[in-house]
């Protein structure tokens, strides 16, 4: 290559630079303009891709695939309907606390001001009185129920979008084996993407669950009411990065630091017991199980945490570690773009070799 071919060379970076950023704020601000369409199609692929390994346990035992898809999606279609069965329940129970909570909670809020009073400090009760008045919380009541309809009819469209998609899944390979002239590479980097991707959603969600099923007991061992709520919310924000399991515990440490029962103590307990299954299970049992290379840095894992949640909203936060670590498993699965995964992961990770690296390389030894 001589000095010409070089200067052309260096000259097209800039270019493909600017070109590369441009796409990516049209990306972007076409995914946050579709945000409402994309929520439950992202759900509704990672939940199949769940999915398809108890499809495909039950197709290794004789089963056929599309009974085998039958099965899964009846199993799951009664656990949900079990959880939520329990769920509508204690959030029922809930909604009748509420009053007692309510008188409670202002009752507080009185010996409050008359400590602050006691100490001294100039207030104005009134204006005090509209900072903390109990009753604005009770107002949100309403604007959350109204908000149970559009969760209702998102879970039909996911429910529906999963079930398609686990049909569509069953002759995937030949529709890519027809559409590409040769397949084999394509086909193997899909089958690496998917196996790490189905193995980081399956680990991701047992742990959850886990984590939920020990809220559940630490709530029912320090008295606190409705444990199922707070575990399946433990269960949920257990996806958000390093924020999550402080915003799983706020609801339910503060229910028992205002319940009659309850107090500073065992409020301190519960919120001990928060962080402990969270250190627990976030830091010795998810990066052994896991291992490193499936991990991200604190600083991607966070930035992901704002990017996503600014881009799809609430559903955002829940899915930004998934989301991240898709983009990482894609871009781990294609030798040119292995970089950019390494750039996403922990520095102490190790390298992932592909099997297709691993047996060129010992047949080349």
């Amino acid at each position: 290559m001589n000095d010409k071919d070089i200067d052309e060379a260096a000259s097209t970076i800039p270019l493909n630079l600017t070109l590369a950023l441009a796409a990516l704020v049209v990306i972007i601000g076409g995914m946050k303009l579709g945000s409402s369409l994309l929520v439950p199609l992202l759900l509704s692929l990672f939940i199949a891709v769940i999915c398809t390994s108890p499809v495909h346990w039950l197709h290794r035992l004789g089963v056929g695939l599309r009974l085998s898809v039958w099965l899964t999606l009846m199993v799951i279609g009664l656990l949900l309907s079990l959880l939520g069965l329990l769920l509508v329940n204690s959030v029922n129970t809930f909604i009748e606390a509420l009053p007692e909570l309510e008188s409670q909670l202002y009752d507080d809020y009185l010996g409050i001001l008359n400590w602050l009073a006691g100490m001294g400090v100039s207030i104005r009760p009134e204006r005090f009185s509209e900072w903390l008045d109990p009753t604005k919380a009770t107002q949100l009541i309403p604007a959350l129920l109204g908000e149970v309809g559009n969760i209702l009819m998102q879970s039909v469209i996911v429910a529906l979008l999963v079930i398609f998609l686990l049909f569509e899944t069953l002759n995937f390979r030949e529709k890519v084996s027809q559409a590409l002239m040769n397949p084999a590479p394509s086909l193997q980097r899909f089958n690496e993407f998917s196996l790490t991707l189905k193995r980081y959603l399956a680990v991701k969600t047992l742990i959850s669950l886990v984590t939920g099923v020990l809220v559940w007991l630490s709530c029912k061992i320090l008295g606190v009411d409705f444990p199922l709520l707070w575990a399946t919310l433990a269960f949920g924000f257990n996806y958000i990065p390093n924020i999550g399991s402080v915003l799983a515990a706020i609801p339910p440490v503060l229910l028992l630091l205002v319940s009659s029962q309850g107090g500073i103590f065992p409020a301190a307990l519960l919120a001990g017991s928060f962080l402990g299954i969270n250190f627990v299970m976030g830091n010795l049992v998810e990066p052994r199980v896991m291992g490193r290379a499936l991990g991200l840095s604190t600083f991607v894992a966070f930035l992901s945490l704002v990017v996503w949640g600014w881009i799809l909203g609430t559903a955002g936060l829940l899915l930004s570690v998934l989301l991240t670590m898709t983009l990482k498993i894609a871009l781990d699965s294609h030798p040119q773009t292995r970089w950019m995964a390494r750039l996403l992961g922990p520095g102490y990770e190790r390298p992932v070799v592909p099997p297709a690296e691993k047996k060129a390389s010992s047949a080349d030894s």
